[in-house]
């Protein structure tokens, strides 16, 4: 993926969506997307100059702890595609950088915002991004005008633990610690299978509450509320007393 600036500050990249990428219905899978999105936020920010090469000679790190993404329509394997990105600025203890994918014929495929805090490599604790990062590099544009919010599993259902993750190697990314689309990964794959493959995702919410690394356990509990044709899954993974993580997947 390499792609390019232009006059309003915006970072775009063409893809074509790879065979790895989709389900067997040959639609981007929602995991998929959140690590493209990863990619062109670090592209985009190093671009910037507070990348994650910037910043690790600081001693810091960029850790993304909420998003929200919408999908209009799932593109499909081989669909010629454009992911934009841009950075909002702060937002309260956030920075909030935006998404948006369109078709080659101009058709908006998906709408996402990502909140992000800065950390500390050595004693894991938040910094003040605004001290690194220029106000002339933001661009107030919104794919979503409203900051992912904060998600909670639904009062008066009792949730139902669907089975323990243990931490592998193929979960872990380049900071050491587990990468976000995974708990997205793990989160549908305890959705029935024949649902998901008949009605795609049109809607998630995460948050990201807490690290987790190799070896380490999370248990996975599910709640779902029904209407009509539509569900809302809730996934809330923990480790120990610790909520690592509370996604909402709307279907």
């Amino acid at each position: 993926m390499k792609g390019k600036y232009n006059e309003e500050r915006k970072y775009s990249a063409g893809l074509d969506i790879a065979s790895y990428e989709v389900d067997s219905q040959f639609r981007l899978k929602p995991a998929s997307f959140m690590d493209m999105a990863q990619e062109i936020a670090y592209l985009a920010a190093t671009e910037m100059g507070f990348g994650y090469d910037d910043l690790q000679e600081k001693g810091v790190v960029w850790v993304l702890s909420r998003m929200n993404l919408k999908f209009l329509r799932l593109p499909l394997w081989r669909e010629s595609v454009v992911l934009t990105t841009w950075h909002k600025g702060p937002h309260g203890p956030f920075f909030i950088r935006d998404f948006k994918m369109i078709s080659a014929t101009g058709e908006v495929l998906v709408l996402g915002t990502s909140s992000w805090v800065m950390m500390d490599i050595t004693s894991r604790r938040l910094c003040r991004a605004e001290d690194m990062i220029p106000d002339d590099t933001s661009c107030k544009d919104d794919a979503i005008a409203v900051p992912a919010g904060k998600v909670m599993m639904p009062k008066g259902i009792e949730p139902e633990i669907v089975g323990t993750h243990e931490v592998r190697y193929s979960d872990v990314d380049i900071v050491g610690h587990t990468n976000n689309a995974r708990y997205v990964v793990w989160s549908m794959d305890t959705i029935d299978y024949n649902e998901l493959k008949n009605t795609p995702v049109r809607e998630l919410t995460i948050n990201f509450n807490h690290e987790t690394r190799p070896g380490e356990a999370v248990q996975l509990c599910k709640a779902v509320q029904r209407a009509e044709e539509h569900a809302s899954y809730y996934i809330d993974g923990r480790s120990g007393d610790r909520q690592v993580f509370c996604v909402k997947i709307d279907i």
